[in-house]
């Protein structure tokens, strides 16, 4: 309750086309919902219906159709609803949708996931299946990946894994511009910790970002989230 008006503030503020939640429970992307009826959203609870945390994706009603989605496990056996199997006590899981941009016609994906913050093994497999998955979608479609990777960029093999081959970039270093501090990501409730210490990305196939920026809104003392949300104006290749 007392993060919920600077979370509607942060939102309007930004005023995004679309949002790559993550850790989201099911009353709280209600509210999210409530407070900002010109999105609706799709998602799925980590732990299957509405149990545990959500990597929902939010949406312009106005702006986009999703034309399909789903949803699937980091694990061994990623269409089985909740399993786990690289030794991450917590599910983990990707949620994308295929989208068409109602101005023009086009047709993009957009993957948003959330790796573990505990087992390093379970973040390299995590990488190594989502890269895999991507490439498995239309490749002559754009993609836009969002997530809380709970590994800094740069300094992380799941990283490196999710990146080397180039069929995914990050916009973060392709972009035309950089606006604002390089703040860490996570923040714990803190505040900006000047720091290269991005843990939460965009990445992409087929696009090219305009501008990225790590926005720190807040209001008073009270953040939105413990992380500050990563934003990128994109453009379709």
């Amino acid at each position: 309750p007392e993060r919920r008006p600077v979370m509607k503030h942060c939102i309007d503020s930004a005023n995004p086309d679309l949002i790559g939640t993550q850790e989201g429970v099911y009353h709280q992307l209600k509210d999210i919902a409530h407070d900002q009826p010109e999105y609706r959203w799709i998602g799925l609870g980590r732990e299957g219906g509405s149990k545990g945390e959500f990597m929902a994706i939010f949406y312009k009603a106005d702006r986009f159709e999703p034309i399909e989605f789903d949803h699937f496990w980091l694990s061994d056996t990623p269409d089985v609803i909740a399993s786990t199997t690289w030794g991450n006590s917590v599910r983990r899981m990707v949620t994308w949708v295929r989208f068409k941009d109602l101005k023009d016609n086009r047709e993009f994906y957009l993957v948003n996931t959330h790796f573990d913050h505990q087992v390093q093994t379970a973040r390299e497999k995590s990488a190594e299946l989502l890269l895999q998955r991507v490439k498995k979608l239309d490749p002559s479609i754009p993609v836009i990946v969002t997530g809380d990777f709970n590994a800094s960029a740069g300094h992380n093999k799941a990283y490196d894994i999710l990146t080397n081959d180039g069929y995914l970039v990050d916009t973060w270093h392709t972009a035309k511009e950089k606006r604002g501090k390089v703040v860490a990501t996570f923040h714990n409730f803190k505040g900006p910790r000047e720091a290269d210490d991005r843990i939460d990305w965009i990445l992409g196939h087929g696009i090219e970002a305009n501008w990225i920026e790590i926005d720190t809104c807040s209001q008073g003392s009270q953040f939105p989230s413990d992380h500050f949300p990563v934003i990128a104006e994109i453009r379709l290749k």
